[in-house]
């Protein structure tokens, strides 16, 4: 975790975007360990749980240099009960997931979260979220999404998600907020006047982002939900199938015709095309991380659509991208509302290769990029978004300001010395200018040099 610690970060949650480690349904074991095959970034894992708890009671085991909480995904809910099937859940199957959902939250998850332009969520209506809302204010989870939309039709994800808030009777956030593709920018103006009067109207919404142009998920985000349907094996076989996979090809090439719609979420429509398609793991391989599709396709000698093809099909399911999308000006609006929040959104690199370099510099770029060099925002409101703010949100009493009786995580800098390192050509450089982090009241980091202490401890909601 030196890649959190030297941003100061002393507490993390994992699970987002619909994505987490359990539950396990062992018949569907398979098939999850593809859909997170891009997170898991080359790392054997055994698998030895089923549960949600039974998972963090593995979790707890481990050596943590900075606390650890959760929330439970979606997609891996889904993929659990009914596979990658495009189709709504039979009762018997709303019922299960109600259930292992339940289980989740009363081993500690602090709420429930989704990714709805990936499968499984994609395939996912509305009512599905809503009566799964119903365990959710049960038991008093949060819920977290990566919308539906984050392109043209980002007002509707909006919508959505504060309809999921007002029926449910729930606290919702919207992961990352931004809106993807050059023809978009600037809708985050009216998303956020959503936001307020969704709050304004008592309905409790709340935003996280990290600072950063490029978006980053799987090279298979650039195809179309249909043909991701059944998961990465699927996949494989349609793209082995000459007539299935010039459908494909023709449908995401009419995708990134600016002149008509696109009802998906289009990765190379909105993220600036090939040139904009930074692929930055591929182990299988190698020799084209830290390159574009351009780039790629340029050196393959064919077109980039199917160089995507080729490298979805030779790694199976791992691999990732950047795609350059978000605008800077949305970037400054997002930071500066009062309901933002700073989160990362970083995916683990394997070793060696490379990663978005938010997983390395989220943090310290607010201070650096944001507070020091472009006045968005103080330092006072800076610390807040990324300290008390989200202590706040997740219900962590004892977390996040400095007062007797709470847990002494602190954090000691300078703020004209805070730096953030890591780039899009070296993604994995540590951030400069946390001189010391304290976690548990223990030194983790000294002079910016990791002590070899382990205090951190994993945070079960409601113990």
């Amino acid at each position: 975790m030196l890649s959190k610690l030297h941003q100061g970060i002393t507490t993390q949650f994992v699970g987002q975007c619909g994505q987490s480690a359990a539950p396990v349904n062992e018949k569907t074991r398979e098939l999850l360990e593809s859909y997170l095959g891009f997170i898991l970034a080359g790392t054997k894992i055994s698998w030895d749980w089923k549960t949600f708890d039974d998972w963090l009671k593995e979790v707890e085991k481990l050596p943590l240099a900075l606390n650890m909480a959760t929330c439970l995904g979606h997609g891996t809910l889904r993929v659990a009960v009914m596979g990658f099937e495009d189709r709504k859940a039979a009762p018997a199957e709303m019922e299960e997931m109600k259930k292992l959902l339940r289980e989740g939250m009363e081993a500690g998850s602090f709420g429930l979260s989704s990714g709805l332009i990936y499968p499984p969520g994609v395939y996912t209506p509305k009512e599905e979220l809503l009566e799964l809302a119903e365990v959710l204010r049960e038991t008093g989870g949060l819920y977290m999404t990566h919308m539906r939309n984050e392109s043209a039709e980002l007002l509707s994800g909006v919508a959505e998600t504060i309809e999921i808030g007002r029926q449910g009777g729930i606290p919702v956030q919207i992961s990352h907020h931004k809106v993807l593709g050059k023809e978009n920018w600037g809708l985050v103006n009216k998303s956020l006047q959503m936001v307020d009067e969704a709050r304004k109207e008592g309905i409790d919404v709340t935003i996280d982002q990290y600072p950063y142009n490029n978006c980053s998920t799987s090279v298979r985000a650039c195809l179309p939900p249909w043909a991701q349907a059944g998961g990465v094996q699927s996949i494989c076989e349609r793209l082995e199938n000459p007539e299935t996979r010039k459908k494909i090809a023709e449908e995401i090439r009419t995708s990134m015709d600016m002149s008509k719609p696109c009802g998906w979420e289009s990765m190379l429509r909105h993220g600036g095309g090939p040139e904009g398609a930074l692929v930055v793991y591929c182990p299988n391989t190698p020799q084209w991380e830290g390159k574009n599709l351009r780039e790629i396709a340029s050196a393959m000698n064919m077109d980039p659509v199917e160089s995507a093809f080729e490298i979805i099909m030779k790694n199976n399911g791992n691999d990732l991208a950047c795609y350059a999308a978000i605008s800077d000006e949305d970037i400054k609006t997002v930071l500066a509302h009062p309901a933002t929040m700073i989160g990362s959104d970083s995916i683990p690199p394997a070793e060696g290769a490379k990663a978005h370099p938010r997983s390395f510099g989220s943090h310290p770029r607010i201070i650096a990029k944001y507070v020091r060099e472009e006045n968005t925002l103080a330092i006072e409101n800076a610390v807040q978004k990324m300290t008390a703010l989200p202590a706040a949100r997740f219900g962590l009493q004892q977390k996040g300001l400095i007062r007797p009786g709470m847990d002494a995580d602190i954090l000691i800098f300078d703020q004209q010395k805070v730096l953030d390192k890591a780039t899009y050509e070296k993604p994995t450089e540590l951030a400069q200018g946390m001189d010391i982090v304290l976690v548990g009241g223990k030194k983790v980091l000294d002079g910016g040099s990791y002590t070899g202490t382990a205090s951190g401890t994993v945070i079960r909601k409601g113990r």
